[in-house]
């Protein structure tokens, strides 16, 4: 079978670590041209270094904080102008800050609000006109369980969630027939810790790895055209008992 992705151009935010930096590896390991940012120059370097055994010369990237609409807008055009063009998107950039809503400062809302679902859209509003120009494309949203299952002190987090599920719903009809497909994955617990996956701490085994995530990216790009799952579920397959 061919290998649908090679040479096709990804732009990955939060793709310095955790589930984006896997899905970067992965995507370089099907001989795709990824770009990614962070929000730190120091992390895009340190990601860059790390990622480019597995991709010499198709892996580059950017310092940009998704809460500005003018970093997406440079990001998304410096990927498309680093490899030629730009083929896949996936939205990982995210946050969580947990406290009781009369806890909750208005900046912590703002700021979850605007990296899980602004940006996102931001990215998208720039990324679909390239998309259309290539005569198609593919967007990856980053969701959770938070997005369907609310929780306390989850105010914030939860709103950011719910929001991204109906905003990529609704995206999804807007661009369906210029042949975009839109996709959201909404994992449960996921071991997301860049220093567990370097060994410097034990990893919770029962957890969802961040591999797993990238592993549903693939398998639903791969999926034929006609076809389209506009959203999984994840779980671990074994969590704790509750007591």
């Amino acid at each position: 079978m061919a290998n649908e992705l090679r040479d096709k151009v990804a732009a990955i935010t939060g793709g310095t670590r955790g589930i984006g930096y896997n899905i970067a590896g992965a995507l370089l390991g099907e001989g795709a041209n990824v770009f990614i940012c962070g929000r730190s120059e120091s992390a895009v370097r340190e990601a860059l270094n790390s990622l480019e055994a597995s991709g010499p010369g198709r892996i580059a990237g950017v310092a940009a904080d998704v809460r500005s609409y003018r970093d997406c807008r440079r990001f998304i055009q410096q990927a498309a102008e680093r490899f030629g063009g730009l083929d896949l998107l996936n939205n990982n950039a995210g946050i969580g800050i947990m406290k009781p809503i009369d806890q909750l400062t208005a900046d912590e809302w703002d700021a979850t609000i605007e990296t899980n679902l602004s940006g996102t859209f931001y990215c998208c509003r720039e990324a679909i006109p390239l998309f259309r120009r290539r005569g198609g494309g593919y967007i990856f949203n980053i969701s959770s369980l938070a997005g369907v299952n609310p929780f306390p002190g989850g105010a914030a987090y939860n709103a950011s969630k719910f929001g991204l599920n109906g905003f990529s719903e609704a995206m999804m009809q807007d661009v369906r027939y210029d042949g975009i497909r839109v996709s959201y994955i909404m994992p449960g617990s996921v071991d997301t810790d860049f220093a567990a996956a370097a060994g410097s701490k034990p990893r919770e085994g029962w957890k969802l790895a961040g591999e797993d995530v990238a592993k549903a990216v693939l398998d639903l790009y791969r999926f034929p055209s006609r076809a389209l799952a506009s959203r999984i579920e994840m779980r671990p397959s074994k969590p704790p008992h509750k007591k």
